[in-house]
Protein backbone atom coordinates (compact mmCIF):
# COMPACT_ATOMS: atom_id res chain seq x y z
CA UNK A 1 0.00 0.00 0.00
CA UNK A 2 1.76 3.07 -1.11
CA UNK A 3 1.35 6.35 0.79
CA UNK A 4 -0.76 8.64 -1.42
CA UNK A 5 0.41 11.86 0.24
CA UNK A 6 3.41 13.76 -0.59
CA UNK A 7 6.39 13.85 2.00
CA UNK A 8 7.99 16.90 3.07
CA UNK A 9 11.36 14.82 3.67
CA UNK A 10 12.79 12.38 1.18
CA UNK A 11 15.52 10.19 1.94
CA UNK A 12 16.81 8.28 -0.47
CA UNK A 13 20.03 5.40 0.01
CA UNK A 14 21.51 7.83 2.37
CA UNK A 15 24.94 6.86 3.58
CA UNK A 16 27.77 8.14 5.82
CA UNK A 17 30.95 6.56 5.25
CA UNK A 18 34.31 7.71 7.86
CA UNK A 19 37.52 6.96 6.93
CA UNK A 20 39.21 5.57 3.69
CA UNK A 21 40.07 1.85 2.99
CA UNK A 22 40.59 -0.30 6.08
CA UNK A 23 39.62 1.97 8.51
CA UNK A 24 36.47 3.04 6.84
CA UNK A 25 33.43 3.32 9.38
CA UNK A 26 30.04 2.85 7.66
CA UNK A 27 27.82 4.73 10.04
CA UNK A 28 24.96 4.89 8.33
CA UNK A 29 24.68 2.10 5.34
CA UNK A 30 22.07 3.26 2.61
CA UNK A 31 18.64 4.77 4.80
CA UNK A 32 15.60 5.53 2.94
CA UNK A 33 12.45 7.08 4.22
CA UNK A 34 9.99 9.66 4.17
CA UNK A 35 8.76 12.23 6.62
CA UNK A 36 4.86 13.90 5.71
CA UNK A 37 4.17 17.08 6.86
CA UNK A 38 2.79 17.78 9.83
CA UNK A 39 3.52 14.37 11.32
CA UNK A 40 6.04 13.44 13.58
CA UNK A 41 8.57 9.95 12.95
CA UNK A 42 10.72 8.61 15.39
CA UNK A 43 13.84 7.53 14.88
CA UNK A 44 15.09 4.31 17.66
CA UNK A 45 18.04 2.05 18.18
CA UNK A 46 20.63 1.67 20.38
CA UNK A 47 23.85 3.45 21.05
CA UNK A 48 25.98 3.41 17.87
CA UNK A 49 23.51 2.70 15.28
CA UNK A 50 23.65 5.85 13.21
CA UNK A 51 20.76 7.83 14.25
CA UNK A 52 22.49 10.71 15.38
CA UNK A 53 24.99 10.24 12.28
CA UNK A 54 21.59 10.57 10.17
CA UNK A 55 19.97 13.68 11.79
CA UNK A 56 23.21 15.74 10.90
CA UNK A 57 24.09 14.34 7.74
CA UNK A 58 20.37 15.58 6.45
CA UNK A 59 21.18 19.17 7.89
CA UNK A 60 24.49 18.30 5.63
CA UNK A 61 26.20 19.12 8.95
CA UNK A 62 28.09 16.07 8.47
CA UNK A 63 28.70 15.39 5.05
CA UNK A 64 26.61 12.01 3.12
CA UNK A 65 28.90 9.98 1.28
CA UNK A 66 26.06 9.30 -0.96
CA UNK A 67 22.22 9.55 -1.76
CA UNK A 68 19.66 11.83 -1.98
CA UNK A 69 18.05 14.01 0.41
CA UNK A 70 14.97 16.39 -0.71
CA UNK A 71 13.24 18.91 1.43
CA UNK A 72 10.07 20.03 -0.64
CA UNK A 73 11.57 18.95 -4.13
CA UNK A 74 15.37 20.35 -3.19
CA UNK A 75 18.01 18.05 -3.66
CA UNK A 76 20.46 19.09 -0.07
CA UNK A 77 22.73 15.93 -1.11
CA UNK A 78 23.71 17.82 -4.58
CA UNK A 79 23.98 21.36 -3.35
CA UNK A 80 27.38 22.82 -3.00
CA UNK A 81 28.57 22.82 0.54
CA UNK A 82 28.89 26.52 1.56
CA UNK A 83 26.70 27.53 -1.36
CA UNK A 84 24.27 30.35 -0.79
CA UNK A 85 21.03 27.91 -2.73
CA UNK A 86 22.34 25.24 0.63
CA UNK A 87 22.03 27.95 3.20
CA UNK A 88 18.63 29.13 1.50
CA UNK A 89 17.03 25.51 1.59
CA UNK A 90 18.30 25.07 5.44
CA UNK A 91 16.47 27.97 6.45
CA UNK A 92 13.20 25.44 6.18
CA UNK A 93 14.72 23.08 8.47
CA UNK A 94 16.29 22.98 11.79
CA UNK A 95 18.35 20.83 14.36
CA UNK A 96 17.94 20.95 18.43
CA UNK A 97 20.97 19.53 19.80
CA UNK A 98 21.31 16.46 22.87
CA UNK A 99 23.20 18.73 25.18
CA UNK A 100 21.56 21.79 25.45
CA UNK A 101 24.09 23.82 27.17
CA UNK A 102 26.89 22.89 24.95
CA UNK A 103 24.73 24.66 21.91
CA UNK A 104 24.81 27.97 22.80
CA UNK A 105 26.98 30.33 22.79
CA UNK A 106 28.12 30.81 25.98
CA UNK A 107 30.06 34.85 25.39
CA UNK A 108 26.02 36.15 23.94
CA UNK A 109 23.16 37.08 26.16
CA UNK A 110 19.88 34.90 26.11
CA UNK A 111 18.05 37.50 23.84
CA UNK A 112 21.26 37.62 21.37
CA UNK A 113 20.97 34.02 20.73
CA UNK A 114 17.28 33.63 19.58
CA UNK A 115 18.30 36.89 17.24
CA UNK A 116 21.15 35.68 15.62
CA UNK A 117 19.49 33.62 12.89
CA UNK A 118 17.43 36.55 12.16
CA UNK A 119 20.30 39.02 12.23
CA UNK A 120 21.89 37.07 9.77
CA UNK A 121 19.54 36.88 7.15
CA UNK A 122 18.24 40.54 8.16
CA UNK A 123 14.33 38.87 8.00
CA UNK A 124 13.28 41.26 10.32
CA UNK A 125 14.94 44.12 12.06
CA UNK A 126 15.08 46.72 14.30
CA UNK A 127 11.78 47.12 16.82
CA UNK A 128 9.76 44.52 14.64
CA UNK A 129 13.05 42.21 15.92
CA UNK A 130 13.02 42.54 19.79
CA UNK A 131 9.09 42.26 19.63
CA UNK A 132 9.90 39.16 17.83
CA UNK A 133 12.56 37.46 20.31
CA UNK A 134 10.78 38.35 23.05
CA UNK A 135 7.65 36.98 21.90
CA UNK A 136 9.76 33.57 20.91
CA UNK A 137 11.22 33.19 24.43
CA UNK A 138 7.66 33.99 26.27
CA UNK A 139 6.43 31.26 24.29
CA UNK A 140 8.62 28.78 25.69
CA UNK A 141 8.19 29.58 29.35
CA UNK A 142 11.21 32.22 29.48
CA UNK A 143 10.24 35.73 30.57
CA UNK A 144 12.33 38.21 27.83
CA UNK A 145 12.37 41.20 30.76
CA UNK A 146 13.79 39.10 33.49
CA UNK A 147 16.16 36.72 31.41
CA UNK A 148 16.95 37.96 28.41
CA UNK A 149 19.91 39.68 29.36
CA UNK A 150 21.66 36.67 30.90
CA UNK A 151 23.89 34.11 30.04
CA UNK A 152 23.61 30.22 29.13
CA UNK A 153 25.34 29.24 31.96
CA UNK A 154 22.51 31.14 34.63
CA UNK A 155 20.35 28.67 33.28
CA UNK A 156 19.03 25.09 34.20
CA UNK A 157 19.23 22.13 30.82
CA UNK A 158 15.57 22.54 31.24
CA UNK A 159 15.93 26.27 30.14
CA UNK A 160 18.52 26.04 28.04
CA UNK A 161 16.58 23.64 26.11
CA UNK A 162 13.68 25.89 26.04
CA UNK A 163 16.14 28.34 24.72
CA UNK A 164 17.01 25.99 22.25
CA UNK A 165 13.24 25.75 20.83
CA UNK A 166 12.77 29.22 20.71
CA UNK A 167 16.00 30.16 18.40
CA UNK A 168 14.95 26.76 16.06
CA UNK A 169 11.42 28.57 15.46
CA UNK A 170 12.86 31.84 14.48
CA UNK A 171 13.36 31.40 10.78
CA UNK A 172 9.38 29.40 10.80
CA UNK A 173 10.93 26.62 10.09
CA UNK A 174 8.96 23.39 8.28
CA UNK A 175 11.20 20.82 9.51
CA UNK A 176 12.48 20.21 13.41
CA UNK A 177 15.52 17.65 13.83
CA UNK A 178 15.16 17.12 17.78
CA UNK A 179 18.67 14.75 18.55
CA UNK A 180 18.28 13.29 21.34
CA UNK A 181 16.98 16.30 23.25
CA UNK A 182 15.43 15.46 26.27
CA UNK A 183 17.84 12.66 27.28
CA UNK A 184 20.03 14.76 29.52
CA UNK A 185 17.05 16.20 31.66
CA UNK A 186 15.32 15.01 34.77
CA UNK A 187 11.99 13.12 33.84
CA UNK A 188 9.95 15.98 35.12
CA UNK A 189 11.27 18.25 32.78
CA UNK A 190 11.06 15.69 30.09
CA UNK A 191 7.26 16.00 29.97
CA UNK A 192 7.23 19.57 30.66
CA UNK A 193 9.67 20.23 27.59
CA UNK A 194 7.67 17.54 25.19
CA UNK A 195 4.56 19.03 26.53
CA UNK A 196 5.82 22.38 25.31
CA UNK A 197 6.98 20.96 21.78
CA UNK A 198 3.80 19.87 21.13
CA UNK A 199 1.92 22.72 21.90
CA UNK A 200 4.39 24.69 19.50
CA UNK A 201 4.18 21.98 16.79
CA UNK A 202 0.46 22.37 16.53
CA UNK A 203 0.81 26.61 16.42
CA UNK A 204 3.29 26.72 14.11
CA UNK A 205 2.59 23.62 11.88
CA UNK A 206 6.14 21.67 12.27
CA UNK A 207 6.99 18.28 11.22
CA UNK A 208 9.14 16.25 13.51
CA UNK A 209 12.30 13.89 13.42
CA UNK A 210 12.25 12.76 16.41
CA UNK A 211 15.68 11.11 17.38
CA UNK A 212 15.69 9.26 20.92
CA UNK A 213 16.64 5.84 22.72
CA UNK A 214 13.59 6.15 25.29
CA UNK A 215 10.95 4.22 23.66
CA UNK A 216 8.04 5.31 25.95
CA UNK A 217 8.79 8.79 24.89
CA UNK A 218 8.98 8.18 21.57
CA UNK A 219 6.07 6.22 21.44
CA UNK A 220 4.15 9.23 22.75
CA UNK A 221 5.07 11.99 20.45
CA UNK A 222 5.56 10.14 17.13
CA UNK A 223 3.10 9.21 14.31
CA UNK A 224 4.94 6.89 12.93
CA UNK A 225 8.70 5.24 14.42
CA UNK A 226 11.64 4.14 12.46
CA UNK A 227 14.20 1.29 13.80
CA UNK A 228 17.71 2.06 13.09
CA UNK A 229 20.35 -0.99 13.63
CA UNK A 230 23.89 -0.28 12.89
CA UNK A 231 23.39 1.91 9.89
CA UNK A 232 20.13 0.66 8.53
CA UNK A 233 16.55 0.76 9.04
CA UNK A 234 15.02 -2.67 10.04
CA UNK A 235 11.28 -1.89 10.60
CA UNK A 236 9.04 1.67 10.13
CA UNK A 237 5.43 1.84 10.99
CA UNK A 238 2.91 3.52 12.23
CA UNK A 239 3.90 3.43 16.53
CA UNK A 240 0.91 1.85 18.09
CA UNK A 241 0.89 -1.09 15.32
CA UNK A 242 4.76 -1.53 15.59
CA UNK A 243 4.81 -0.92 19.78
CA UNK A 244 1.42 -3.86 19.70
CA UNK A 245 3.06 -6.16 17.03
CA UNK A 246 6.71 -5.68 15.88
CA UNK A 247 7.73 -7.51 13.00
CA UNK A 248 11.32 -7.55 12.97
CA UNK A 249 13.36 -10.00 16.04
CA UNK A 250 15.35 -6.80 16.69
CA UNK A 251 12.32 -4.31 17.49
CA UNK A 252 10.62 -7.13 19.75
CA UNK A 253 13.85 -7.51 21.61
CA UNK A 254 14.32 -3.19 22.08
CA UNK A 255 10.49 -3.56 23.09
CA UNK A 256 11.23 -6.74 25.74
CA UNK A 257 13.93 -5.00 26.73
CA UNK A 258 12.57 -1.90 28.34
CA UNK A 259 11.34 -1.77 32.18
CA UNK A 260 7.77 -0.65 32.70
CA UNK A 261 7.65 1.95 35.61
CA UNK A 262 5.38 -0.35 37.97
CA UNK A 263 7.01 -1.88 41.09
CA UNK A 264 4.55 -4.81 40.95
CA UNK A 265 5.35 -5.32 37.23
CA UNK A 266 7.72 -8.95 37.25
CA UNK A 267 11.20 -8.42 36.26
CA UNK A 268 10.51 -10.35 32.69
CA UNK A 269 12.76 -7.96 30.78
CA UNK A 270 14.32 -9.80 27.44
CA UNK A 271 18.35 -9.35 27.05
CA UNK A 272 19.41 -9.25 23.79
CA UNK A 273 23.05 -11.29 23.55
CA UNK A 274 26.01 -10.39 22.03
CA UNK A 275 27.36 -6.91 21.50
CA UNK A 276 26.88 -4.99 17.98
CA UNK A 277 29.59 -6.13 15.42
CA UNK A 278 31.88 -3.18 14.72
CA UNK A 279 30.96 -0.99 11.81
CA UNK A 280 34.33 -1.24 10.26
CA UNK A 281 33.86 -4.42 9.13
CA UNK A 282 29.61 -5.60 9.57
CA UNK A 283 28.16 -9.08 8.96
CA UNK A 284 27.14 -10.11 5.18
CA UNK A 285 23.30 -10.88 4.44
CA UNK A 286 21.73 -9.20 7.08
CA UNK A 287 23.28 -7.14 9.62
CA UNK A 288 21.37 -8.78 12.92
CA UNK A 289 21.90 -12.16 12.12
CA UNK A 290 25.04 -12.68 14.31
CA UNK A 291 22.58 -11.92 17.75
CA UNK A 292 19.16 -12.83 15.64
CA UNK A 293 17.94 -16.66 16.77
CA UNK A 294 15.84 -16.85 14.16
CA UNK A 295 18.83 -16.71 11.17
CA UNK A 296 19.77 -19.21 8.61
CA UNK A 297 22.08 -19.35 5.84
CA UNK A 298 19.93 -17.40 3.53
CA UNK A 299 20.40 -14.21 6.34
CA UNK A 300 24.03 -14.24 5.92
CA UNK A 301 24.02 -14.58 2.36
CA UNK A 302 21.35 -12.32 1.42
CA UNK A 303 20.72 -9.07 2.63
CA UNK A 304 17.16 -8.47 3.30
CA UNK A 305 14.68 -5.60 0.94
CA UNK A 306 11.92 -4.02 2.87
CA UNK A 307 8.78 -5.46 2.76
CA UNK A 308 5.17 -4.69 3.38
CA UNK A 309 3.61 -6.94 6.17
CA UNK A 310 0.74 -4.60 6.93
CA UNK A 311 -0.39 -1.24 5.63
CA UNK A 312 2.17 1.52 6.04
CA UNK A 313 4.77 -1.04 7.80
CA UNK A 314 7.35 -2.42 6.20
CA UNK A 315 10.19 -4.46 7.83
CA UNK A 316 13.83 -5.76 6.17
CA UNK A 317 13.41 -9.08 7.21
CA UNK A 318 13.51 -12.43 5.36
CA UNK A 319 11.45 -13.99 8.44
CA UNK A 320 9.13 -11.23 9.79
CA UNK A 321 7.43 -12.27 12.99
CA UNK A 322 4.00 -11.41 11.62
CA UNK A 323 4.40 -13.59 8.24
CA UNK A 324 4.69 -17.85 9.44
CA UNK A 325 7.87 -18.77 8.70
CA UNK A 326 7.93 -21.35 5.88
Amino acid sequence: MTDARQPLLKVRDLKVTFGKGSHAVSAVAGVSFDVYEGETLGLVGESGCGKSTTGKALMRIVEPSSGSIELDGADLAGLKKGGRQLRNIRTRMQMIFQDPISSLNPRRRVKDIVAEPLDCWKTVTGHDRDVLVSDLLSKVGIDPAVYGNRYARQFSGGQCQRISIARSLAMRPKLLICDEMVSALDVSVQAQILNLLEDLKAEYGLTLLFIAHDLAVVKNVSDRVAVMYLGKICEIGPADALYEAPAHPYTKFLLGAALEADPDSPMNAQVLEGEPPSPMNPPSGCRFRTRCPNATEKCASEEPQPQEVAPGHQVSCHYPLSITRK
